[in-house]
């Protein structure tokens, strides 16, 4: 897989800020790519569910257009802080220290970033009407699998079968890495 190694600058910043706050748990620089190019071809509110310390939101933040705006909420009040300051001149960004469930009813987006370590989150039910039409939702930290129905653990990953079967949805996994695979889905 190959990529320029440099990364733009907001999203080094919020690097930084992840390695100060001691946060390991960020997205990956191949699946921040893939939010920056999506993000490109986005208009509208973007979300993100679960911040961190802002590194995917500053990945989505570097592929967005002028007149986009990106909400995303984080639980944990410091990685919060932490994110809030890398974006705090930013009008397109908005930072809240709360749960996911604050996002509800700021919709419809034109693109959603989730975490699939939270399913309740995550699900397809609890999705969909987040989501314009034509809009995408992406998920990553998948390991990859080659088989059908995908494994995780040895069992069969439900979360990832309903999302690539689900009939409200167009959805492909992509290989991000050796290691990784993202879920990319656009409503019908």
């Amino acid at each position: 897989m190959s990529a320029p190694p440099e990364i733009p600058d907001i999203v080094a910043r919020a690097f930084d800020m992840s390695r100060r706050a001691g946060y390991v748990s960020f997205c990956r620089n191949e699946t921040g790519r893939l939010l920056a190019t999506l993000a490109a071809t986005r208009k509208g509110i973007m979300a993100e569910f679960g911040t961190g310390c802002g590194v995917g939101t500053a990945w989505l933040r570097s592929g967005a257009p002028a007149g986009t705006t990106i909400l995303t909420a984080e639980l944990d009040e410091g990685l919060a802080a932490a994110a809030q300051e890398i974006f705090a001149e930013d009008p397109q960004v908005e930072v809240l220290a709360a749960d996911w469930s604050t996002l509800l009813n700021k919709g419809p987006y034109t693109l959603l970033f989730l975490d699939p370590s939270s399913p309740e989150a995550a699900g397809v039910d609890a999705v969909v009407d987040l989501v314009e039409q034509c809009g995408i939702v992406v998920m990553d930290d998948f390991a990859p699998c080659e088989i059908w129905p995908p494994l995780t653990g040895g069992r069969v990953d439900v979360l990832r079968e309903t999302w690539l079967t689900d009939p409200r949805f167009t959805a492909v996994e992509v290989m991000v890495a050796p290691d990784a695979t993202a879920l990319i889905a656009t409503k019908r």
